[in-house]
C-alpha cells in the first residue's frame, strides 16, 4: 500500500461535504483524489485540487483509487459498496451500512473474500459526550449501572425540501438514521441485548416516514432506553445514567457537527472542545465521600475513525467499527419494527444462519 491512501468520494451532499470531505482532508495518509458528482461541481469549489466525475464507474476505473467512501442514499450504499470491493477497494460506507441485515452480511462476507476492508461511518464513537460516559463506565464511578438513557432530539415542524430520508421507502426515516449511531453507542459500552421493545410513530402531520421512536434494549439487569424524535423543542438530557452508587446526567449535543457546518476543520484550535456550562454532573459516592461536581467533556475527535482506517489499511491497527457490529445495528432496528408491529417485547436473534442459508 501506497504511502498516500488516494480517496474517492461518492456523493457531496451533507454527509460528504460537511462530514467526511473536510474530515478526510485533516487525516495525514490520506488524500481526496476524486469526487463523484452527477450534476454540479460543488466540491471542486472548495477543493480546486481533486477531479469531478459523474458516476460511480469512472471512479472505479482510476487503479489509483485506494479507498471508496459512500455517502449516497441508503439504498444505493449496498451496491455502491459491492461494486467498489468487486474493483478492489477499500470501503467506507456512511451510516447505516445497509436496509437489511441480509445485505450487510453479503458484503461482510465479500470483503473477506477480497481481502479488503470495509467499515461504516460511525463517527459518534468520538462525540465528547460518548467518550465521557465510557470513561466514567470504565472507571465504575456509578457503582454497577442499572439504566442508561440516550437521547438525539430535533426541533423541524417543516417540510424540509429534498430531504430523501423522510421519504418514504426501505432505510428511511429517524430509526435507520439518528437510531443507528445510538444503537451503535449502546452496543460498544453493553454488547447485544436479549430482548427488544420499540415504539416507532409518525408524530408530524406531513411526514411520510418515522419521525421518533423509543427503543428500550433489555440486558440481564440493565434497562437501555434510546429516544429520538423532531418535534423537540425544549432540548432535555442528552444522556442519563443511575447505578448504585451513583447518577450521571449530560446536557447537549457533541459540538463537532455544528463545527464542520460552520466549515471548521478537525484541526482547528479548540477543536471538540466543550464550555463548561455544558459539561455533565455527576452525583455519586466516592468511598466514603459523596461527591456532586460537573465533569469536563472530553473533546470530540471525528477525525480518530479515519486515523483507525488508514492505520488498518496499512495493517498498523485493528478496524475500530467492524462491520459485524454495523450488521448488528441493523438487525436491531429489523427486529425494533417487528417489535413495533407486534406491538410485543420480542428476544434478539442474529439469524446469521438463516441469512448465509441464502446468500
Amino acid at each position: 500500500m501506497a504511502e498516500i491512501i488516494d480517496v474517492g468520494l461518492v456523493g457531496y451532499g451533507l454527509a460528504g461535504s460537511v462530514f467526511h470531505a473536510p474530515v478526510i482532508k485533516s487525516v495525514p495518509g490520506l488524500r481526496l483524489k476524486t469526487v463523484v458528482e452527477r450534476h454540479a461541481n460543488e466540491s471542486s469549489k472548495r477543493y480546486p485540487e481533486i477531479e469531478v466525475v459523474r458516476d460511480v464507474a469512472a471512479l472505479l476505473k482510476d487503479d489509483g483509487i485506494d479507498l471508496v467512501v459512500i455517502t449516497t442514499p441508503n439504498t444505493s450504499h449496498f451496491e455502491y459498496a459491492r461494486d467498489s470491493l468487486l474493483a478492489g477497494k477499500h470501503v467506507v460506507v456512511e451510516k447505516p451500512f445497509t436496509t437489511t441485515s441480509a445485505e450487510a452480511l453479503q458484503l461482510i462476507d465479500l470483503a473477506r473474500r477480497q481481502n479488503r476492508i470495509i467499515s461504516v461511518h460511525q463517527n459518534r464513537r468520538w462525540d465528547g459526550d460518548f467518550q465521557t460516559v465510557k470513561r466514567l463506565l470504565d472507571q465504575k464511578l456509578l457503582g454497577r449501572l442499572v439504566e442508561f438513557e440516550s437521547h438525539f432530539d430535533r426541533f423541524r415542524n417543516y417540510q424540509q425540501p429534498g430531504a430523501w430520508r423522510e421519504e418514504e421507502g426501505p432505510g428511511t426515516g429517524i430509526l435507520f438514521d439518528l437510531g443507528s449511531h445510538l444503537i451503535d453507542q449502546a452496543q460498544v459500552l453493553f454488547g447485544l441485548p436479549q430482548r427488544i421493545t420499540a415504539d416507532i410513530r409518525i408524530q408530524r402531520d406531513f411526514a411520510k416516514t418515522a419521525d421518533n421512536f423509543e427503543l428500550i434494549l433489555h440486558y440481564e439487569k440493565l434497562k437501555v432506553t434510546l429516544k429520538a424524535g423532531m418535534l423537540v423543542r425544549e432540548a432535555g438530557p442528552r444522556c442519563i445514567l443511575h447505578g448504585t452508587k451513583g447518577s450521571f446526567v449530560k446536557y447537549g449535543l457533541d459540538v463537532q457537527e455544528e463545527a464542520l457546518k460552520q466549515g471548521l476543520i478537525p484541526s482547528s484550535p479548540g477543536w471538540g472542545e466543550e464550555r463548561e456550562e455544558q459539561w455533565g454532573t455527576l452525583n455519586t459516592q466516592v468511598g466514603e465521600l459523596h461527591l456532586k461536581e460537573r465533569i469536563e467533556t472530553m473533546p470530540g475527535r471525528y477525525q480518530a475513525f479515519y486515523e483507525n482506517i488508514v492505520e488498518a489499511i496499512n495493517g498498523q491497527a485493528e478496524l475500530i467499527v467492524q462491520p459485524e457490529e454495523a450488521m448488528n445495528t441493523i438487525r436491531i432496528i429489523e427486529l425494533a419494527m417487528e417489535s413495533n408491529r407486534r406491538r410485543a417485547t420480542i428476544p434478539y436473534s442474529s439469524a446469521i444462519s438463516d441469512f448465509r442459508s441464502q446468500v
